[in-house]
């Protein structure tokens, strides 16, 4: 019988514990990334942002369409701190990256706008002519 010397064991949990940080950061890192549509919508609400961009993302007279938006997380968060145009800037104190990631999953959870063409009633105004 050969008798083994513990080290070999040893050795390996630093690696184990270095794993394991990084598969919690990573799971904390999704979790963020996924937040809240319910939330979203209550902070959309709540923080006014349907008064440019209308009740469901679909835009405005002084606000873009940003229902099923296609930016990244990162890129609307980066936007809405910085915003271009006449749009205010929301700091962090105004909304946590938290609260910013559950208004994007809220605009994320909206069906995207119809084409022109499948709208009956614009139809119906196009036959009149």
């Amino acid at each position: 019988m050969t008798q083994h010397s513990g080290r070999g064991r040893l050795s390996s949990l630093p690696a184990f514990f270095a794993s394991t940080a990084t598969l919690v950061a990573v799971t904390a890192t999704v979790s963020a990334q996924t937040g809240s549509s319910e939330r979203g919508k209550q902070l959309f609400e709540k923080h006014n942002c349907y008064y440019c961009h209308g009740t469901v993302g679909q835009g405005g007279r002084d606000g873009a369409r940003i229902a099923a938006t296609a930016l990244t997380g990162n890129q609307f968060t980066r936007y809405v701190r910085k915003p271009t145009g006449g749009m205010p800037a929301f700091t962090e104190k105004i909304l946590t990256d938290a609260q910013l990631t559950d208004i994007y999953a809220y605009l994320k959870s909206l069906p995207t706008a119809k084409p022109p063409a499948e709208i009956a009633m614009l139809e119906a105004m196009r036959d009149r002519k």
